[in-house]
């Protein structure tokens, strides 16, 4: 395995850190110098390029968060001329303006070398075949891990999301070894080999790189068992890169390593923005360190975990993502995470991995009802020792009072890319 690791790979951990404070420095100059959201954000902290002589003087630069992209809409945080940029990507848009993100041609060869990276780290090799499911377009997910599947010498399939039944058929007739998609749109294709009636277990699959969505230990015993596969996690943003900013190692699958030669981490207390010692649990922060078209600077992504050191790699790894600040719903005065039910809904008998939380408001209460789907055969006792079950164990572990109903198999929306766990009804008045 060695042998496989590139230059970087290879650093110590002073000659890492050499490298991103060149890095670093460069690309504080860049931004200050091209991109005039960054100019006037520097000023008003009183900070200058030069004054970054050490890593830690970079918790004296501002933060960047999404408000900061959408507000300099479409191109105001590009800082090449827009004929330098190979490729733009862009947010869905659904809370409001998308955010948008460049690549000159550069750029395009880094993301491709960190994916390219990632997939090995994962199991791949070059001559596997990698089926893509994640979607194509301005969504990063399917492009990103393209054109690294690509770059690592395999063959890829890209499928995108959607049409399920056609992805069974292509995965047993093309054989991969090596998927990629959303942990939620695994269980969907889960159900419809099943619905066939295919042994999941009797694919080529060999390996799963998951990512675009938090996911439990839970969900990754349940795929694993369930296919026959190694399960890892992949993390990325497009406001960083997209895909193959993290990635876990498959012979550890104890957290993912941070490619630090090309994205500088912190994790900060995400009410005060102080920098936290590696090991405290915080929001996640990365700097771009080599990004040419958009070099991002101290950019909240709003990812909850710690920072952890290397195992598999001298790279810093970064927990597993289980939840976000801004997925966080307090629950009369109880602070809840979409990924503690799942936790909760896997291990309990009769009930399928489908969920889905619905938040509503009975006068000035707010309450959470936990949608769950009855596994099919499930009997109508079973059923109910499942909701008493879910009850107590929300009651105990979490400590908050919460309704639960399991629904009928395949009765919940299904996920063709990043699963919708929370459905806010209060403003609309829903009950």
């Amino acid at each position: 395995m060695a042998a496989m690791l590139d230059a970087a790979e290879r650093l110590d951990r002073g000659g890492l850190e050499a490298l991103q404070l060149d890095r670093l420095r460069a690309t504080l100059h860049h931004a200050y110098a091209n991109v005039p959201f960054y100019r006037a954000a520097f000023d008003r902290a009183g900070v200058r390029p030069e004054d970054c002589r050490s890593l830690a003087d970079l918790a004296r630069f501002p933060f960047t968060v999404k408000a900061d992209l959408r507000d300099n809409y479409p191109f105001g945080m590009f800082a090449v001329p827009e004929h330098e940029v190979r490729r733009i990507h862009a947010s869905s848009g659904t809370t409001g303006r998308p955010t948008v993100v460049g690549y000159t041609g550069r750029d395009l060869d880094t993301w491709a070398d960190v994916v390219a990276r990632s997939i090995r780290a994962a199991g791949g090799r070059p001559g596997h075949k990698v089926h893509v499911a994640y979607g194509y377009g301005l969504f990063t997910g399917g492009l990103g891990a393209h054109y690294g599947a690509e770059r690592l010498g395999c063959t890829v399939i890209p499928a995108s999301g959607g049409m399920t039944a056609r992805q069974v058929r292509l995965i047993q007739d093309f054989r991969p070894e090596i998927i990629m998609v959303t942990p939620s749109y695994m269980l969907t294709l889960l159900d419809e080999f099943e619905r066939q009636g295919v042994d999941p277990r009797s694919t080529s699959l060999e390996v799963g790189i998951f990512g675009a969505e938090p996911w439990t230990e839970g969900m990754r015993r349940e795929i694993e068992d369930r296919f026959a596969i190694d399960a890892v996690d992949i993390y990325g943003l497009s406001e960083v890169m997209g895909p193959g900013v993290a990635q876990e190692c498959v012979e550890t699958k104890d957290g993912l390593h941070i490619w630090e030669d090309h994205f500088y981490p912190e994790v900060v207390d995400p009410f005060t923005g102080e920098v936290l010692p590696d090991g405290e649990e915080g929001e996640l922060v990365f700097t771009s360190l080599t990004k040419e078209a958009m070099p991002v600077v101290r950019y909240r992504t709003r990812d909850l975990t710690r920072l952890l050191p290397g195992t598999a790699r001298t790279f810093r790894r970064m927990e597993k993502v289980t939840g976000r600040s801004d997925d966080m719903v307090i629950l009369r005065g109880v602070n809840l995470f979409p990924t503690q039910i799942e936790e909760i809904v896997l291990r309990t008998p009769a009930v399928a991995p489908h969920f889905q939380l619905r938040l509503t408001r009975h006068g000035r209460l707010d309450a959470l009802t936990v949608f769950a789907e009855a596994r099919a055969g499930a009997t109508p006792e079973e059923r109910e020792r499942a909701a008493r079950s879910i009850v107590a164990a929300v009651k105990d572990g979490i400590g908050v009072s919460v309704s639960v109903e399991i629904v009928d198999p395949e009765s919940l929306e299904r996920s063709v890319g990043k699963i919708r766990r929370i459905v806010d009804l209060r403003e609309s008045g829903g009950a």
